[in-house]
């Protein structure tokens, strides 16, 4: 902006205050650079940020969670475009770094060296705070003395309010704020702001990522896709220890639960560690499922269980329930069906020395409960003791289809029912879309079931997956009725309570 072009600018805004009755004074302020052709002048906005709030109707804005209508001040404004990359970077889709550069002008304090520290400790929520940027720089016009920059929204009319000038006074510091030309790159900006910047106005923009080990997770819109390049890099760039940026480019719809994704920046190594509630896991992010929002949900039911409890993890994929189950001596039957997931799983239980303490299988899950899961409860229900307080635990994390797996447990098992107390606990989870999910769930289990759960079930909000979309888990104890078919007197001797099946499985027991 020209000197011309900006007298004007000013004089304009100053005439259209004067004709609200109010008038305007700019304080003067020394340069200590040659302002750059796109140097920004927050001072006329910060004088426009003054008035206008009494000017009614003169700004109005949306905001994130409501609208308002009473008037706004452009300094908010003022805040984005003081911290925005220049506008030639709209639109870009492939990145330069060096288009990111842009000038600013922002208020300044000169002081000597040997107060700097004591004068950013006082006025430490003065100073402007930017990603890589240095908060005080030599002045050129005194090599004993500092200039410590101050950000210019938080000093309304570059000029500092009675608090900050009685810290100055103490500390002996000229309460004169100058101005600054200060040169803003692509490392001063955040990722937010830069991709803001460059997508199209008014789109959605992509900051949010899941992160498993070195690598960062996206889900791009379709609007997102021809920039898809530059975001990744982005991404890789604003967040230390990421070195791989995917995309998914399908939905979760394999029978393995794995989905395909494309790299967008960084190395193609898919293969990382994480670590979740104290554990380590290794894996192959592009052929196994993992999910690092769910962390909360594995230690809230690993806390369910009780050291000797029996867990059978129906759709184990690496590890996170039985692992942790396993660490804290229960007994684990860990199943799944994608052959990459179970090899992991056997990997995992080696790295986390429960190799022994863990069965594992590589099963269909209907099969699994049907074959090693029924023989199990088979031989161990009938042994329990009334003063055993051991539990049987069954977890189904397969939430698109687990509840269609349900009514596998009709019947199960053939003799008298064990105690109630010993009855297996269900922890099953789903998808719902219903305005009432918790109900939605519940109804649902009941339908496979085949009978009520009413007052015998509890369900938990697992998390939101997508607008209108909700991951529950549904608990419950198995009714005996359900469990249990009672033999006819012409069919086996009620002395024999054991499993009735074709399937011969291991009678090996699980080390103690």
């Amino acid at each position: 902006m020209t000197t011309i072009a900006r007298n004007c600018f000013l004089a304009t805004t100053e005439l259209t205050l004067w004709r609200f009755g109010y008038s305007a004074r700019l304080l003067k302020t020394n340069h200590f650079k040659t302002a750059a052709s796109n140097t920004s002048f927050p001072a006329a906005w910060v004088l426009l940020a003054r008035y206008s709030g009494r000017i009614p109707g003169l700004f109005a804005v949306e905001k994130k969670t409501r609208f308002v209508t009473m008037p706004e001040s452009v300094e908010d404004k003022a805040h984005l475009e003081l911290y925005s990359p220049p506008p030639g970077v709209r639109g870009m889709t492939r990145l330069d770094r060096e288009a990111f550069r842009r000038t600013v002008v922002v208020p300044v304090l000169k002081v000597k060296k040997e107060t700097v520290n004591a004068l950013l400790k006082s006025l430490k929520q003065s100073v402007l705070q930017r990603p890589g940027l240095k908060r005080v720089v030599e002045d050129p016009e005194d090599e004993d003395g500092r200039l410590v920059i101050l950000d210019p929204h938080k000093i309304p009319e570059f000029s500092l309010g009675e608090s900050e000038q009685e810290v100055l006074k103490q500390l002996d510091v000229h309460p004169e704020v100058s101005r600054y030309n200060l040169e803003l790159t692509y490392e001063n900006f955040k990722s937010e702001e830069i991709l803001r910047a460059v997508l199209p106005e008014g789109q959605d923009v992509t900051s949010g990522f899941s992160r498993v080990g070195h690598i960062a997770h996206l889900n791009l819109r379709d609007h997102q896709l021809p920039y898809r390049r530059l975001i990744g890099q982005v991404i890789m760039d604003k967040n230390p220890g990421i070195t791989c940026v995917v995309n998914k480019t399908n939905i979760i719809d394999s029978t393995y639960r794995n989905f395909q994704m494309e790299v967008l920046a960084g190395e193609s190594n898919l293969v990382t560690k994480v670590k979740e509630n104290n554990i380590v896991y290794e894996l192959d992010f592009s052929k196994v499922y993992w999910n690092p929002r769910l962390s909360t949900e594995h230690g809230r039911i690993v806390e369910l269980l009780k050291p000797g409890d029996v867990l059978f993890d129906v759709f184990a994929g690496i590890g996170p329930f039985a692992i942790p189950a396993a660490k804290k001596k229960c007994h684990v039957f860990a199943n799944d069906l994608n052959p990459e997931s179970y090899t992991w799983l056997l990997h995992n239980c080696k790295l986390n020395k429960v190799d022994t303490k863990i069965k594992a299988f590589n099963m269909d899950g209907r099969d699994f409960l049907l074959g090693p899961v029924r023989e199990e409860l088979s031989k161990e229900l009938p042994l329990l003791k009334e003063e055993q307080k051991n539990s049987f635990h069954i977890v189904m994390n397969l939430p698109a289809l687990a509840i269609e797996f349900l009514d596998v447990f009709r019947h199960l098992l053939v003799g008298e029912p064990c105690s109630t107390a010993a009855l297996p606990t269900v922890h099953c989870y789903g998808f719902s879309k219903h305005e009432d999910p918790a109900k939605d769930i519940q109804e649902r289990a009941e339908a496979s079931l085949g009978t009520s759960l009413s007052g015998r079930c509890s369900t938990y909000l697992v998390r939101n997956v997508a607008p209108n979309k909700e991951m529950l888990c549904i608990s419950f104890q198995i009714p005996a009725d359900v469990l249990y078919k009672r033999p006819c007197p012409d069919e086996a001797k009620p002395a024999s309570k054991r499993l009735c099946t074709s399937k011969d499985f291991s009678d090996e027991k699980l080390p103690g």
